[in-house]
């Protein structure tokens, strides 16, 4: 089996099973209790607190730990939007955010009266700083930009946009950061963001459990109340298992990526170099993009079609978004990115890891170079 869909999940490292198994049979305990075992379990969780923060380069005060990214991205987004609705009502975004953020950002809009402003993308995916100097205004409190886009790979300027949002004060700049820990460099406070959203499984942790950096100074409406766990952002009992595996996945591969600083690149190198000589085969990621993810598409075929050729061979992608992949619908980012509906219709999302291999990648290169033809020639595709 060749894994290529580590953008919508990775399969967690056996250190994370095996630390999850220990946490969950010796450090039981509530971390709100006052008993022995609460307090055992109260300073692993103070412990992991102090080690993401090591990992960010923050202060331990600005980590609360969720159930996962969408959950920081609502928790970020909706809070700001609640607790500063009377500084203002306007928001900005990009048109080729995760539906965790576009989504919740067109529910503040639909159901809340914000105005919300969608800033469109080049050909490479990619917002211009223009175009966001443009559209803010005195009522603007939020801009949410991704760092590193979920299909195309694009690395979003995060430096030049929160470099000129120091000159704001009162807006508020988020970051959905979950193609970009272990990948890239991600330093919140270096790169001038208030809040950044993270999730563990895109890094070899396990499901349902996340991060939300929240600078110092900034307050948020809770999405959830009855607690006062993780400073009040987000209430109910600590999944201390998750957690204590997050941050055991966050070292491991903040391990690989300085141990292994090219590896992704040469194997996407690798992708790019072997495909290219593929008649009808289209790279769709642009060159400078993130190391991890390729897009490309074979305009004529389905999308669901090479996909399960692929997988006939052993091999298994993704055709967009793990969580839109089921909609028949193009590509919304290729759209956006004006490449027309032929090539998002057709695109396939390649994505790495530092558990796959080189010869992994001449396999995938043997096969597509096998599979499109016989797909064309099936179809009648010139």
């Amino acid at each position: 089996m060749v894994y290529l869909d580590n953008g919508a999940t990775t399969a967690p490292y056996p250190e994370v099973v095996e630390t999850m198994k220990e946490v969950l049979q010796t450090y039981y305990g509530n971390p709100s209790s006052l008993h022995h075992l609460g307090v055992q379990s109260e300073k692993v969780l103070k412990q992991s607190r102090e080690l993401t923060a090591k990992f960010l380069e923050v202060s331990p005060g600005e980590i609360v730990f969720t159930s996962g990214a969408t959950e920081s991205n609502n928790t970020a987004i909706k809070g700001i939007a609640f607790q500063y609705q009377n500084r203002g009502k306007h928001i900005i975004t990009s048109a080729v955010e995760h539906p965790a953020v576009l989504d919740v950002c067109k529910q503040l809009q639909d159901i809340f009266g914000v105005r919300l402003t969608v800033l469109p993308v080049d050909s490479k995916g990619m917002v211009r700083l223009d175009d966001l100097k443009q559209a803010i205004t005195d009522e603007t409190i939020l801009v949410s930009i991704m760092f590193v886009n979920n299909e195309v790979g694009s690395i979003q300027p995060i430096q030049e946009i929160g470099n000129y949002l120091k000159s704001f004060p009162k807006i508020f700049f988020h970051v959905d950061a979950v193609q970009a820990f272990g990948k890239i460099p991600v330093k919140p406070e270096t790169l001038g963001i208030d809040l950044l959203s993270l999730s563990a499984h895109k890094f070899h942790g396990p499901k349902g459990t996340g991060i939300l950096y929240v600078r110092k100074g900034t307050q948020l409406t809770p999405l959830l109340v009855g607690g006062g766990q993780e400073a009040k952002f987000r209430p109910g009992t600590e999944n201390l298992a998750g957690i204590v595996g997050m941050v055991k996945a966050m070292r491991l591969t903040q391990q690989k990526l300085k141990d292994q600083p090219d590896a992704l690149k040469r194997m996407r190198n690798r992708l790019v170099e072997g495909l290219q000589g593929l008649e009808g085969c289209y790279i769709n990621s642009p060159e400078e993009g993130a190391p991890h993810i390729l897009n490309l598409s074979v305009p004529g075929v389905k999308s669901e079609v090479l996909l399960h050729s692929l997988e006939d061979k052993g091999i298994y992608v993704s055709t967009k978004s793990a969580c839109s992949s089921k909609l028949d619908r193009p590509s919304r980012v290729l759209m956006e990115m004006g490449l027309g509906e032929e090539r998002a219709r057709s695109a396939l999302r390649i994505s790495l890891s530092y558990e796959n291999t080189i010869d992994e990648m001449d396999y995938f290169i043997t096969t597509m170079k096998q599979v499109v033809p016989q797909l064309k020639q099936m179809l009648n595709v010139r």
